[in-house]
């Protein structure tokens, strides 16, 4: 599939430009019609019946569950579905052992998702590094290796801010842990979405994305695993292989991560998402993306008033740029460009509120986000916009 073509998949761009895919994106007529089929034609538990309409049920879901696992690479790892990232690095943080005295490296650079489960471990003696970035937003390397410490149990960061779009050198960073040996946790959500991925290749130990933020339904996401060595957040369904009254024993694999009855239509409808993903390709939604992005930032930086933050346009990003127009709250400029030309867009502090701070940007940012079905005269709808808004302002 051609990415020019995609966008009669998406009946919402019709109406509006959507650029906040970053927070949740579109999803196509093929996502949508998948899980139909599945509450209209098939529906039914799965992993606990013989009837027909389980069977199907159960093989679709299996297939759904291994499609999801193939498209980051992790045939020769564990996943387990999870509602979103969150609830996929919560349970990293709540399933390993944790000792007093055990150390957590994370970034300034993360979503409150990626940061706020290692601070409340700081309540059974785990410590916390936060590893600054400079002013422009970028991570050095040395600053992170210099803060892992022989008790340093776990490094986590972000595969791609969510705020500023940076893409983190993840393969490094993983070399750099196994080297020191701790573990290593990618959050993915803003990555999975629009680069190539290959937890594999990546060496990471535990990898976390959503759903939602990649052409598929709400409260569904993912948590794979090098190795299924976390203890599970609930037990109970089928989740167990056996049990009695004396106790139980927990089922192999992903199972014993899946208690009770799994997002079944969900899971169905983000496997087609990866699957509408993979005809497009992802080095084809790269590029398109980076095309979009360095004509957003470059229109943006030239016009007075407005300041981009984060890094260049020649940096290694997603499509993700946030941006201020002085004299003016982000909140403010969102509503103008909702109203004024029906584009969409998100303001605030994108739950990165450590971050916000320490750029100096205590009202946030105005945050526009691309995907495939964006063009480039919505970019450029996006610029004549916000030129006649930071005019004004002026």
């Amino acid at each position: 599939m051609r990415i020019e073509d995609c966008r009669t998949d998406f009946p919402i761009t019709r109406d509006l430009i959507y650029l906040d895919s970053a927070a949740t994106s579109l999803t196509p007529k093929p996502v949508v019609q998948a899980m139909v089929e599945y509450d209209l034609r098939y529906r039914a538990n799965v992993g606990r019946g013989v009837h027909r309409l389980a069977n199907v049920a159960t093989h679709r879901y299996r297939d759904a569950h291994d499609a999801i696992k193939s498209f980051i690479g992790g045939e020769g790892g564990t996943l387990t579905i999870t509602r979103n990232t969150t609830e996929a690095i919560g349970a990293v943080a709540a399933g390993l052992d944790w000792k007093k005295g055990d150390r957590v490296v994370t970034t300034l650079l993360e979503h409150h998702s990626n940061l706020l489960p290692w601070l409340r471990l700081r309540e059974r003696g785990v410590a916390v590094d936060i590893v600054r970035p400079n002013s422009d937003g970028g991570l050095e390397i040395a600053d992170l290796e210099g803060a892992i410490r022989d008790e340093t149990r776990l490094v986590a960061v972000t595969h791609a801010s969510n705020v500023l779009g940076t893409v983190l050198p993840v393969r490094e960073i993983a070399g750099i842990c196994r080297d020191r040996g701790a573990k290593f946790l990618v959050d993915g959500a803003q990555s999975t979405p629009h680069i190539p991925v290959d937890v594999a290749a990546i060496g990471c130990d535990y990898f976390c994305f959503s759903g939602h933020k990649m052409l598929g339904p709400t409260g569904t996401g993912g948590l794979w695993m090098r190795r299924p060595d976390l203890e599970p957040l609930h037990v109970g369904g089928g989740s167990i292989e056996s049990a009695s009254s004396d106790g139980y024993t927990l089922a192999p694999g992903e199972e014993r991560y899946e208690a009770g009855t799994p997002p079944v239509a969900g899971t169905i409808g983000l496997a087609r998402a990866a699957a509408y993903l993979r005809e497009i390709g992802m080095d084809a939604v790269r590029r398109h993306e980076e095309r979009l992005t360095a004509r957003l930032i470059d229109g943006l930086a030239a016009l007075d008033g407005v300041t981009v933050a984060g890094l260049d346009a020649g940096t290694d990003r997603i499509g993700v740029v946030s941006f201020t127009v002085e004299g003016m709250h982000p909140h403010e400029v969102a509503q103008i460009l909702d109203e004024a030309s029906a584009v969409l867009v998100r303001s605030g502090h994108h739950c990165c509120q450590p971050l916000m701070e320490h750029l100096g940007l205590p009202d946030g940012t105005v945050r526009a986000s691309t995907y495939i079905y964006t063009t480039t005269e919505e970019i450029d709808t996006l610029i004549a916009t916000v030129e006649e808004i930071s005019r004004r302002a002026i």
